[in-house]
Protein backbone atom coordinates (compact mmCIF):
# COMPACT_ATOMS: atom_id res chain seq x y z
CA UNK A 1 0.00 0.00 0.00
CA UNK A 2 1.28 3.18 -0.93
CA UNK A 3 3.18 5.53 1.54
CA UNK A 4 1.54 8.68 2.82
CA UNK A 5 2.63 12.14 4.75
CA UNK A 6 0.51 14.29 6.98
CA UNK A 7 2.26 16.82 8.44
CA UNK A 8 0.21 18.26 11.45
CA UNK A 9 -0.73 21.68 11.43
CA UNK A 10 -0.71 21.94 15.21
CA UNK A 11 3.36 22.02 15.12
CA UNK A 12 3.28 24.40 12.22
CA UNK A 13 4.39 28.49 12.57
CA UNK A 14 0.62 29.68 13.23
CA UNK A 15 2.04 32.78 12.34
CA UNK A 16 3.63 32.29 9.20
CA UNK A 17 0.84 29.36 8.68
CA UNK A 18 0.33 30.41 4.85
CA UNK A 19 3.83 30.49 4.14
CA UNK A 20 4.52 27.08 5.79
CA UNK A 21 1.78 25.57 3.17
CA UNK A 22 3.07 26.58 0.49
CA UNK A 23 6.42 24.90 1.16
CA UNK A 24 4.42 21.49 2.13
CA UNK A 25 2.31 21.99 -1.23
CA UNK A 26 5.84 22.34 -3.41
CA UNK A 27 7.29 19.40 -1.53
CA UNK A 28 4.21 17.14 -2.40
CA UNK A 29 2.26 16.09 0.79
CA UNK A 30 -0.82 14.23 0.59
CA UNK A 31 -2.58 15.47 3.27
CA UNK A 32 -2.63 18.42 5.98
CA UNK A 33 -3.23 16.68 9.35
CA UNK A 34 -6.00 19.37 11.56
CA UNK A 35 -6.31 18.43 15.16
CA UNK A 36 -9.95 19.81 16.50
CA UNK A 37 -9.62 19.59 20.44
CA UNK A 38 -12.24 20.59 23.09
CA UNK A 39 -10.70 20.44 26.46
CA UNK A 40 -13.19 18.00 27.31
CA UNK A 41 -12.31 14.19 25.05
CA UNK A 42 -8.76 15.34 25.39
CA UNK A 43 -6.70 17.77 27.81
CA UNK A 44 -6.21 20.53 25.17
CA UNK A 45 -7.78 22.96 22.74
CA UNK A 46 -6.41 23.53 19.63
CA UNK A 47 -6.98 24.33 15.80
CA UNK A 48 -10.51 25.12 14.79
CA UNK A 49 -13.56 24.51 12.22
CA UNK A 50 -12.65 28.30 11.30
CA UNK A 51 -9.12 27.08 11.09
CA UNK A 52 -9.69 23.65 8.82
CA UNK A 53 -12.17 26.33 6.23
CA UNK A 54 -9.96 28.93 6.22
CA UNK A 55 -7.20 26.36 5.11
CA UNK A 56 -9.18 24.96 2.88
CA UNK A 57 -9.67 28.22 0.94
CA UNK A 58 -5.72 28.36 0.47
CA UNK A 59 -5.12 25.16 -0.93
CA UNK A 60 -5.65 22.19 -2.98
CA UNK A 61 -4.25 19.37 -0.67
CA UNK A 62 -6.32 17.14 0.67
CA UNK A 63 -7.53 17.78 4.64
CA UNK A 64 -6.98 14.77 7.25
CA UNK A 65 -9.22 16.07 9.98
CA UNK A 66 -8.74 14.43 13.59
CA UNK A 67 -11.69 15.25 15.85
CA UNK A 68 -10.42 14.59 19.20
CA UNK A 69 -13.76 16.07 20.46
CA UNK A 70 -16.72 14.45 22.56
CA UNK A 71 -19.97 14.11 20.15
CA UNK A 72 -18.12 14.87 17.04
CA UNK A 73 -21.14 14.62 14.58
CA UNK A 74 -22.62 17.58 16.39
CA UNK A 75 -19.75 19.43 14.33
CA UNK A 76 -20.32 18.46 10.99
CA UNK A 77 -22.45 21.01 9.81
CA UNK A 78 -19.48 23.44 10.26
CA UNK A 79 -17.10 21.42 7.68
CA UNK A 80 -17.38 23.04 4.45
CA UNK A 81 -16.70 21.45 0.74
CA UNK A 82 -15.25 18.27 1.86
CA UNK A 83 -14.67 15.70 -1.03
CA UNK A 84 -13.50 12.12 -1.51
CA UNK A 85 -9.94 12.64 -1.10
CA UNK A 86 -10.40 14.21 2.67
CA UNK A 87 -10.43 12.39 5.63
CA UNK A 88 -12.05 12.48 8.96
CA UNK A 89 -11.84 10.49 11.80
CA UNK A 90 -13.13 10.12 14.89
CA UNK A 91 -12.48 8.32 18.05
CA UNK A 92 -14.26 4.96 19.24
CA UNK A 93 -14.97 6.37 22.40
CA UNK A 94 -15.91 10.14 21.32
CA UNK A 95 -19.88 9.16 20.54
CA UNK A 96 -22.68 6.93 21.56
CA UNK A 97 -23.20 5.88 18.08
CA UNK A 98 -19.88 4.69 16.41
CA UNK A 99 -21.53 3.24 12.88
CA UNK A 100 -24.18 6.18 12.50
CA UNK A 101 -21.70 8.95 13.09
CA UNK A 102 -18.79 7.48 10.44
CA UNK A 103 -21.99 6.73 7.71
CA UNK A 104 -22.51 10.93 8.80
CA UNK A 105 -18.99 11.04 7.30
CA UNK A 106 -19.28 9.48 4.77
CA UNK A 107 -22.61 11.76 3.51
CA UNK A 108 -20.29 14.72 4.03
CA UNK A 109 -18.38 13.53 0.82
CA UNK A 110 -14.99 12.35 3.05
CA UNK A 111 -13.53 9.41 3.94
CA UNK A 112 -14.32 7.73 7.40
CA UNK A 113 -11.60 7.05 9.92
CA UNK A 114 -11.75 5.72 12.82
CA UNK A 115 -8.97 6.14 15.94
CA UNK A 116 -7.80 4.20 18.71
CA UNK A 117 -6.36 5.27 21.50
CA UNK A 118 -2.99 3.13 22.89
CA UNK A 119 -5.70 1.62 25.57
CA UNK A 120 -8.51 1.07 23.14
CA UNK A 121 -8.71 -2.81 21.52
CA UNK A 122 -8.46 -3.67 18.08
CA UNK A 123 -11.60 -5.69 18.70
CA UNK A 124 -13.85 -2.94 19.10
CA UNK A 125 -14.00 -2.17 15.26
CA UNK A 126 -14.44 -5.45 14.03
CA UNK A 127 -18.18 -4.78 13.26
CA UNK A 128 -17.40 -1.54 11.95
CA UNK A 129 -15.12 -2.28 8.97
CA UNK A 130 -17.23 -2.17 6.26
CA UNK A 131 -18.20 1.68 7.48
CA UNK A 132 -14.44 2.31 8.00
CA UNK A 133 -11.56 3.69 5.08
CA UNK A 134 -8.75 4.44 7.57
CA UNK A 135 -7.90 3.34 11.18
CA UNK A 136 -5.81 6.17 12.98
CA UNK A 137 -3.89 4.25 15.42
CA UNK A 138 -2.42 6.41 17.93
CA UNK A 139 1.21 5.81 19.23
CA UNK A 140 0.59 8.62 22.16
CA UNK A 141 -2.07 9.13 24.52
CA UNK A 142 -4.08 11.86 22.12
CA UNK A 143 -3.56 15.80 23.39
CA UNK A 144 -0.41 17.49 23.16
CA UNK A 145 2.69 17.39 20.85
CA UNK A 146 6.07 15.89 21.73
CA UNK A 147 5.43 12.85 23.37
CA UNK A 148 7.45 9.85 23.32
CA UNK A 149 6.10 6.77 21.56
CA UNK A 150 4.20 3.89 23.98
CA UNK A 151 6.18 0.70 22.85
CA UNK A 152 3.09 -1.49 22.83
CA UNK A 153 1.24 0.33 20.23
CA UNK A 154 3.98 -0.72 17.09
CA UNK A 155 2.66 -4.18 17.83
CA UNK A 156 -0.67 -2.90 17.87
CA UNK A 157 -0.05 -1.57 14.31
CA UNK A 158 1.15 -5.53 13.12
CA UNK A 159 -1.43 -7.35 14.75
CA UNK A 160 -4.20 -4.39 13.14
CA UNK A 161 -2.46 -5.12 9.50
CA UNK A 162 -3.02 -8.29 10.20
CA UNK A 163 -7.07 -8.53 11.15
CA UNK A 164 -7.85 -6.56 8.18
CA UNK A 165 -6.45 -8.59 5.72
CA UNK A 166 -7.75 -11.32 7.36
CA UNK A 167 -11.40 -10.32 7.79
CA UNK A 168 -10.60 -9.31 3.33
CA UNK A 169 -10.26 -5.44 4.14
CA UNK A 170 -6.98 -4.94 2.32
CA UNK A 171 -7.71 -1.83 1.23
CA UNK A 172 -8.13 -0.02 4.34
CA UNK A 173 -5.42 2.06 5.19
CA UNK A 174 -3.78 2.53 8.73
CA UNK A 175 -2.38 5.64 10.12
CA UNK A 176 0.24 6.25 12.76
CA UNK A 177 0.00 9.35 15.02
CA UNK A 178 2.15 10.28 17.83
CA UNK A 179 6.28 10.44 18.03
CA UNK A 180 6.33 9.66 13.78
CA UNK A 181 10.27 10.74 14.55
CA UNK A 182 12.34 9.38 11.53
CA UNK A 183 13.63 6.44 13.41
CA UNK A 184 9.96 5.36 14.58
CA UNK A 185 8.17 5.80 11.14
CA UNK A 186 10.65 3.36 9.45
CA UNK A 187 9.35 0.49 12.06
CA UNK A 188 5.58 2.08 11.83
CA UNK A 189 6.29 1.05 8.05
CA UNK A 190 7.66 -2.04 8.53
CA UNK A 191 4.83 -2.88 11.06
CA UNK A 192 2.10 -2.16 8.17
CA UNK A 193 1.18 1.59 8.46
CA UNK A 194 0.83 3.47 5.14
CA UNK A 195 -0.08 7.11 6.44
CA UNK A 196 2.21 9.26 8.84
CA UNK A 197 1.33 11.96 10.87
CA UNK A 198 4.73 13.80 11.21
CA UNK A 199 5.26 16.46 13.66
CA UNK A 200 8.00 17.93 15.91
CA UNK A 201 9.79 14.88 15.42
CA UNK A 202 10.34 14.78 11.88
CA UNK A 203 8.39 16.96 9.97
CA UNK A 204 8.52 20.45 12.01
CA UNK A 205 11.66 19.26 13.32
CA UNK A 206 13.90 22.07 13.82
CA UNK A 207 17.21 20.78 13.13
CA UNK A 208 16.26 21.02 9.42
CA UNK A 209 13.74 22.99 6.81
CA UNK A 210 10.21 21.49 6.41
CA UNK A 211 11.05 20.77 2.73
CA UNK A 212 14.45 18.85 3.77
CA UNK A 213 12.60 16.72 6.80
CA UNK A 214 9.30 16.21 4.20
CA UNK A 215 11.87 14.27 1.63
CA UNK A 216 13.39 12.47 4.65
CA UNK A 217 10.59 11.37 5.93
CA UNK A 218 9.53 10.13 2.29
CA UNK A 219 12.77 8.07 2.02
CA UNK A 220 12.41 6.35 5.08
CA UNK A 221 8.84 5.18 4.36
CA UNK A 222 9.53 4.31 0.98
CA UNK A 223 7.56 6.84 -0.49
Amino acid sequence: MKSKISPSMMCTDLMNVEEEISVLEEVGVDYLHIDIMDNHFVPNITLSTDFINAVRNKTSVPLDIHLMINNPEKTFHLYKGCNKQDIICIHYEATKHVQRTLVMIKKLGARAGIALNPGTPICMIEDLLSDIDIVLVMTVNPGFAGQKVIPSTLDKIERLRKLLDQAGYTDIEIEVDGNVSFENAKIMREKGANIFVGGTSSIFNKDASISDNCKRLKKIVGY
